[in-house]
């Protein structure tokens, strides 16, 4: 069977320039060309990704976006702007897009990113053997299941994006090491982001916001000034 995508843009050409794309990659694919109808369609059904535009009418991208995580629908979001403005792109990564990409854009790429996503949500990262429990990796406090996709801090299960989930275990999975910006997005974006790592910034905090005791003192997720992050289990936790 094959995955069900949903389209999302108010320009026709553009949603049947992108249809016609997926769909002939294998993909199903459902239209929207508003905001109202794009959330009637992902709170009816189930899909694999959803691709949508920034400014859309009655509804914009942002408010789809954020209504979509408001309502736990952990469907990954590839947003499309035709704004080469950093604040709309950043924006729509902290109300929970996994993606972004700049109109215009190839054809070619958009699939390729779209495959990208798909690709990585259905071969999730394995943990490393030493840091495995079974089905879960066991971190202080922390607990990730890799297979289901699932976190929880002590009994309380986290809500993550499915770019959030794998950048933290990446991250878990690297216990101890000291990782690039340029390495996450290489490691987990899977391609080179024309040098955006503040794509990675975003997602640290976002992070830090769920899995940290104090966001402020961050004892899982380090700062290594001047060369990214490092991934800790913290004493007394």
């Amino acid at each position: 069977m094959s995955q069900r995508l949903l389209v999302v843009d108010d320009e026709e050409s553009i949603v049947t320039l992108i249809s016609y794309n997926l769909e002939q990659s294998g993909y199903t694919v459902d239209k929207a060309m508003n905001g109202r109808t794009a959330m009637e369609k992902v709170k009816s059904n189930t899909y694999d990704l959803v691709v949508l535009d920034l400014m859309l009418p009655e509804i914009d991208g942002l408010e789809v976006c954020r209504q979509i995580r408001q309502e736990k629908i952990k469907v990954p979001i590839l947003m499309l702007t035709a704004k080469d403005d950093e604040f709309d792109k950043v924006l729509g990564l902290e109300l929970g897009a996994d993606d972004y990409m700049t109109k215009p854009f190839s054809p070619r790429e958009l699939v390729a990113r779209v495959r990208a996503i798909l690709r990585r949500l259905e071969y999730a990262p394995e943990a490393a053997e030493a840091e495995k429990a079974g089905d879960r990796i066991k971190i202080a406090r922390l607990t990730i299941y890799p297979d289901n996709y699932e976190v929880y801090v002590n009994e309380s299960q986290l809500e993550l994006t499915p770019k959030e989930f794998e950048l933290l275990l990446y991250l878990a999975n690297n216990k101890g090491r000291v990782l690039t910006r340029d390495q996450l997005l290489n490691a987990v974006w899977n391609y080179e982001f024309v040098g955006d790592t503040r794509i990675v910034d975003v997602h640290i905090s976002h992070l830090r916001e769920k899995i940290e005791p104090n966001t402020k003192k961050p004892v899982y997720i380090k700062t290594v000034r001047g060369l990214g992050y490092k991934f800790e289990e913290p004493a007394g936790l």
